[in-house]
């Protein structure tokens, strides 16, 4: 399947020129093409930014939700039709500031679903101030003297809550980042991508080419199923590790664990209901 099967016609990009999102729309694009994923079977779900732009600019079924929350409908829509792809995707003040709350509890949950983030370090929708992951010391028109909170670890959060799947990648490295989402699109559960990417328009420090610098790729040699290996990966300051740092199989999904959505030959969108002993029991409310 080529790529091109998922572009929209007409459709003008409404991003930056140089901005890191293109190129992760076009991995995005790849890796479907890839896992032969047809627009048919394929949900984008995503809340509010530059980043959440990018379900209008693929072929496929589409939810926009509000500020921070892509997260719940992403976790109904796959409970409600188990075989559905279901990828939330937005940035990372959308899934780390404004929807903090959903992302903990969504790895609490463990659904059947991928969390891909757009990471360039700060709020571009908005223009400019910073955001959950802003490096200490970050400028901004808001934080004039300086960011002076430690950025938000999304990978140790993960981690420390149970995440079965827990990646980084970099939008500038095509092919390894396009490696990554594949995996964790065939991945059964929760899996996080935490993708780095430049703003060129509001984050003059962390550019293309600091990111570069500032990571490396995990070697052949790493256990990505060492829970420990990976908390210490996470954690790790000066440079970003890239790759999987965690995977584990087998954990119970959020449908295997609750007992209306376990069953798969029927998908709860196509049940039918009998809805009498509802009627009764309102019925025998009233007065």
């Amino acid at each position: 399947m080529n790529k091109s099967y998922y572009d929209m016609q007409n459709m003008e990009i409404a991003w930056c020129p140089g901005c890191g999102d293109f190129a992760i729309l076009n991995e995005l694009k790849t890796a479907l093409a890839e896992l032969s994923i047809t627009p048919e079977q394929l949900v984008m779900v995503s809340g509010i930014g530059q980043a959440a732009k990018i379900p209008h600019y693929v072929k496929a079924h589409v939810f926009n939700g509000l500020h921070g929350r892509a997260l719940p409908p992403a976790t109904a829509i796959k409970a409600c039709n188990s075989g559905l792809t279901v990828i939330a995707e937005s940035g990372e003040g959308d899934m780390y500031g404004e929807g903090g709350n959903h992302f903990i509890h969504t790895i609490r949950r463990n659904p059947d679903i991928t969390n891909i983030v757009h990471d360039n370090m700060v709020y571009g929708l908005t223009k400019g101030q910073a955001s959950p992951t802003s490096r200490t010391g970050f400028v901004t028109p808001v934080q004039v003297n300086g960011v002076n909170l430690e950025p938000f670890n999304p990978l140790s959060i993960a981690l420390g809550l149970g995440a079965t799947f827990v990646a980084r990648a970099f939008s500038g490295d095509t092919a390894q980042t396009v490696n990554i989402m594949k995996q964790a699109i065939s991945h059964k559960g929760y899996a996080l991508v935490d993708i780095l990417q430049p703003c060129v328009s509001f984050n003059k420090v962390n550019t293309f080419k600091w990111f570069k610098d500032h990571s490396y790729y995990l070697d052949e040699s790493y256990d990505a199923t060492d829970l420990k290996a990976a908390f210490e990966k996470a954690m790790e300051k000066g440079r970003f590790p890239l790759g999987i740092l965690y995977q584990i199989k087998g954990k119970p999904t959020f449908d295997d664990n609750i007992g209306i959505y376990a069953d798969e030959t029927t998908p709860l969108f196509k049940r039918r209901h009998d809805v009498s002993g509802i009627k009764k029991l309102i019925e025998s409310k009233k007065g």
